[in-house]
């Protein structure tokens, strides 16, 4: 073999060589990563969005309620009281009662109706008579105390519709009760028959010893 022939083939043998050297590597790492545990991008995102428990977002889940229902009073830390409202006549239960004293008077009782929880405010009630709306004028010189009905609390206001000595009046057996002059729905209550003529109311008391009206 001439010495150009020999280095020839010396050429290709290390060319050979070479590329199987390289396939043979190519294939271990496929194999490799074939063996490998595999994670999808789905996986990858699922991991990294978990919080941790100590985390703002997982103390928030945990504890439950919401301002909204604090506000409500529906959570479990809804610790709001109701706003009062102020009494209209047809959140009371009313009656009337003829009583000797005083020469004679008519005592109003109010309770709340079931469910309601309102407030009688600190005025004489608007107590008026027969067709010509005759309105009683105030028993006492100033007035009482606002009384929050609800459940059992019952109010008391007493009625003298006569104060004056004089024979005469109007005959009548109804009086009309409302809370204040804007009450939208005053009430019709009947009572025995009474002479009319110059009538008074007292504030609202809480004891029926305290609603009996001066002449």
């Amino acid at each position: 073999m001439s010495g150009n022939r020999r280095k020839a083939f010396l050429a290709t043998t290390v060319l050979v060589g070479g590329a199987m050297l390289l396939t043979a590597c190519q294939d271990t790492d496929a194999g490799a990563d074939a063996g490998a545990p595999q994670t999808s991008p789905s996986a990858t995102a699922a991991a990294g969005s978990a919080t941790p428990s100590g985390s703002p977002a997982a103390t928030a889940g945990a504890s439950g309620g919401t301002g909204k229902d604090n506000k409500n009073g529906g959570g479990t830390g809804g610790g709001q009281k109701p706003v009062g409202q102020v009494c209209g006549a047809n959140d009371i239960s009313w009656s009337t009662k003829s009583e000797t004293q005083a020469g004679g008077y008519i005592l109003v009782v109010a309770k709340a109706k079931p469910g309601i929880s309102c407030t009688l405010p600190a005025v004489h009630p608007t107590v008026a008579f027969g067709s010509d709306g005759t309105e009683a004028g105030p028993a006492e010189q100033s007035t009482g105390k606002q009384i929050t009905l609800s459940g059992e609390t019952t109010a008391y206001a007493g009625v003298n519709p006569k104060t004056t000595s004089a024979n005469g009046g109007k005959e009548l057996d109804s009086i009309i009760v409302a809370i204040g002059h804007d009450d939208p729905e005053p009430v019709s209550l009947p009572v025995a028959t009474i002479t009319v003529d110059k009538p008074v109311v007292t504030n609202w008391h809480t004891s029926p010893k305290d609603a009996v009206p001066s002449r």
